[in-house]
């Protein structure tokens, strides 16, 4: 209305001050604050030296009023000047959003910023309006029918003004009921399956499914229409949705109505475009066969599939779409894959951007794509997952691809990363049930100089173990990808406080280890190390003492210099490092002590296997979910004149990283300790004593926790574990001697019997032990937390069982 006045009032001024044609001779600006004269010179349409009359003069007014910045405009000449009376519109002090949690406020002050509204700018109130009027629409988008927004502006002093929005969000419409109508073939529930919304269900207070929104409800019918394509029904529609919202518009009825068509089967798939490779490969590639229902989904697949392998072929703008003709007569339709691969295209440059510290080098040769050569998305991709699995590297590495300018058969590949701190230095705190408090510091650098390669230092104390280590690792040591390093360490261990048989070890020595890729996914390794380990004797006759050590130490010695030489295979397709929800992985390893100066000698062979599978494929609402299966297995023996296993090299199993609900360490069998005095202690009081066979496992239910946004750093499963310790050679009775050989005899001089061990028995299947229950892990700033609460099902009296387990931190 006052610009209409204005504009009334310039006519009346016009016709009076303007009624000849006049010549310019100068231009004044009159009531600048904070616009620029240049911006007003930039839209003024007038310039010294013109001619104007009344008409020129209406269309300058306009030009002004169009920029946004002025309130009101008055044109005036004296003397041939012509004079520009401006009224600024006031520009915005501060701009104040309450009330929102569903759309960020930086979100909602960026849109501002966008149409030209922000803090400094020129006050524009159709620009505030419109981003009411814009959030309003897009509540109600989300179902939120009972939202509300509005805005206030506030003057203040010096022409500025403090803007108001209040927000009030209300609640998200509950969807009580979706109607299909038309549907023949398929029952309501299983279409329903398919969709993203629910109604009000038990959980819906949980996972928010029953709130309505536009944009779900959209994808909700494309994968409606999807389901029915993949099934044959070409002809399938959505004839139209009515959304029905309840007077209190707390509540939402849908309305779905279909045709679905009919069932419409493959006449024939044929090939357009130009072929660069063999059509056999091509048809290969190709899940849609003759007489067969149609499917958009392996059509969709197929078209993915071809694109692929024109993408490794060096052809990386390669676009291949499938299209069915439709016959109505016969129901049939003919699909046809138009292929068009365009050029050759081959790499210019490798370039990496962000990487302040690591050497160019050292991420090239995690590429698998070179310079000059063909490109291949495949190869691309791969090196992209390569550097995300580098401990210096973080997860989210972008790979762009732009053509070279001036050639249409050139691209550059560059990937975008970000740095994440390779070294630590610092100290480590855990506890556990069985290792009680760990304390401990480190250094380490996994990206030493930039290169790449692993140093560190640890130093550890626990209940049973005082350990230090200095370690050494080149990932690159050749060209080729061979991997070397070595490391040297130092450890005290009393065995007793892990709930093994008593007896404690002082060892130091190395071991060097060399690794060879096979594959992307498999590595041979290979190496050698030297123990010199020593059997802490000076307390053993002081408590109950195992007779197998006894056994053990008059046949080799308290002290043994080990040389054991190793040998790995490990394949992994696991999607991450830790936590994974797919893939899986195998490692298989040997070590051999083979005979040496004091003749002890021996084998062990270890396999671990584990494979994930995800659930969400069966159903949305398994997103998140996974199988896991696990296995272990081990065997030990002697070699030349070592009749068996050195006991300390023993397999163990039970405890929360084994067959949870028993003790750790607990399974398998026990030997029957003795006094040396001469009191003989009963079989009820018997130690683990471990055996030279591992069977274990598990199968694991692995599910996201409720109310837990970051689902990366928790995990969660229901599991079923089983498992077993083993011996081919089990110890019997026989008489008890000293580590001298002398026998051990009562106080009457009767000699004493070295009982044999219980709970021992050969690889039995019948024999595992099996367990059920519920864990989680957290992996906190403390390190990971880890409990479970577990219920043995075939304990037997000698098992040791144990329902709640827990550690936090990390523990050595």
């Amino acid at each position: 209305m006052k610009r209409l006045n204005v504009f009334v009032l310039l006519m009346v001024l016009s016709s009076a001050a303007f009624a000849k044609v006049f010549e310019v001779k100068d231009i004044r600006i009159d009531g600048l604050q904070r616009v620029s004269a240049g911006i007003v010179f930039s839209s003024f349409p007038i310039s010294v030296g013109d001619l104007v009359d009344e008409e020129g003069l209406r269309v300058a007014t306009r030009s002004l009023f169009k920029t946004g910045y002025f309130d009101d405009v008055a044109l005036a000449e004296e003397n041939g000047t012509l004079i520009l009376k401006l009224t600024e519109r006031p520009a915005v002090d501060s701009i104040n959003i309450d009330g929102n949690k569903a759309i960020k406020t930086e979100d909602l002050l960026n849109s501002l910023k966008d149409n030209g509204l922000s803090e400094g700018q020129i006050f524009k109130q159709d620009v505030l309006e419109g981003l009411a009027q814009s959030l309003q629409s897009e509540y109600a988008g989300q179902g939120r029918y009972g939202s509300s927004v509005k805005t206030r502006v506030e003057k203040l002093p010096r022409n500025r003004v403090a803007l108001y929005m209040d927000i009030d969000e209300g609640s998200a419409a509950a969807i009580k009921h979706v109607n299909i109508v038309g549907n023949k073939e398929f029952e309501e529930s299983e279409l329903l399956d398919q969709f993203e919304l629910k109604t009000t269900g038990w959980l819906s207070w949980i996972y928010k499914d029953d709130q309505y929104a536009q944009e779900k409800l959209s994808g909700d019918l494309e994968r409606l229409e999807s389901f029915y394509k993949d099934r044959g029904y070409l002809r399938f529609t959505v004839k139209s949705v009515q959304v029905a919202v309840s007077p209190d518009k707390a509540s939402v009825y849908i309305t779905i109505n279909v045709d679905e068509g009919g069932i419409y089967k493959v006449s024939e798939v044929a090939l357009g475009g130009e072929l660069v490779i063999p059509e056999e490969e091509v048809r290969r590639l190709i899940f849609l066969r003759e007489n067969q229902t149609f499917s958009q989904y392996l059509m969709t697949t197929s078209s993915e599939y071809i694109t692929a392998r024109l993408g490794n072929d060096g052809y990386a703008f390669a676009e291949v779409v499938g299209q069915p003709e439709i016959n109505d007569e016969d129901n049939t339709a003919k699909v046809t894959f138009f292929i068009t691969p365009g050029k050759r295209v081959y790499v210019r440059r490798l370039e990496f951007r962000g990487n302040t510290k690591t050497a160019d080098n050292v991420l090239r040769r995690e590429m698998r794509q070179m310079e000059g050569g063909v490109a291949s998305n495949g190869r691309i991709e791969s090196g992209k997952i390569r550097l995300e699995r580098t401990q210096f590297v973080k997860p989210g590495v972008e790979v762009e691809t732009p053509e070279v300018p001036g050639t249409d058969d050139q691209i550059d590949v560059i990937y975008t990363m970000e740095e994440q701190p390779s070294g630590s230095v610092g100290a480590s705190f855990g506890y556990s049930q069985y290792s009680g408090f760990t304390l401990g510091g480190n250094l380490q650098e996994s990206n030493f100089f930039g290169t790449g390669k692993v140093v560190g230092i640890s130093l550890n104390r626990s209940k049973y173990q005082n350990n230090i280590s200095l370690t050494y690792q080149d990932p690159y040591f050749t060209v080729d990808g061979v991997s070397a390093g070595f490391t040297l360490f130092a450890r005290k261990s009393d065995y007793a406080e892990l709930n093994f048989t008593s007896y404690e070890t002082e060892s130091a020595g190395m071991k060097v280890n060399f690794s060879y890729p096979l594959s992307d996914i498999e590595r041979l390794s290979y190496g050698f190390g030297f123990e010199n380990l020593k059997l802490d004797t000076s307390d053993l006759f002081e408590s109950s003492v195992s007779p197998e050590i006894l056994d053990f130490i008059r046949q080799n010695g308290d002290q043994n210099d080990l040389l054991t030489l190793s040998l790995g295979w490990e394949r992994s397709t696991l999607n991450r490092g830790i936590f994974a929800t797919a893939g899986g992985r195998q490692y298989f390893s040997m070590e051999v002590a083979p005979p040496s100066v004091d003749d002890l000698a021996y084998y062990r062979l270890t396999y671990s296997g584990q494979k994930y599978f995800p659930l969400g494929g069966f159903a949305k609402w398994l997103n998140g979910w996974s199988f896991r299966v696990r296995s272990e297995l081990g065997y030990g023996e002697g070699l030349g004149d070592t009749p068996r296993l050195p006991f300390y090299k023993n397999f163990y199993a039970g405890g929360p990283n084994s067959v949870r609900g028993f003790e750790n360490n607990s399974l398998g069998p026990r030997t029957v300790p003795v006094q040396v005095s001469g009191f003989e202690l009963t079989p009820d009081n018997t130690d683990p004593f471990g055996g030279n066979v591992l069977v274990e496992g598990s199968a694991e239910l692995i599910f996201p926790l409720p109310f837990i946004k970051d689902q990366s750093s928790v995990q969660a499963s229901m599991f079923f574990d089983f498992g077993n310790v083993f011996d081919t050679s089990c110890s019997e009775d026989r008489p008890l001697l000293l580590t001298d050989g002398t026998p051990v005899v009562d106080s009457m001089g009767n000699a004493l019997t070295a009982p044999g061990q219980v709970n021992c028995q050969t690889p039995d299947l019948g024999e595992l032990r099996y367990s059920v229950g519920i864990g989680a892990t957290w992996l906190s700033g403390f390190g990971p937390i880890t409990f479970s609460i577990s219920k043995p099902i075939n304990a037997s009296d000698l098992d040791e069982e144990e329902s709640f387990q827990f550690s936090l931190g990390n523990t050595f």
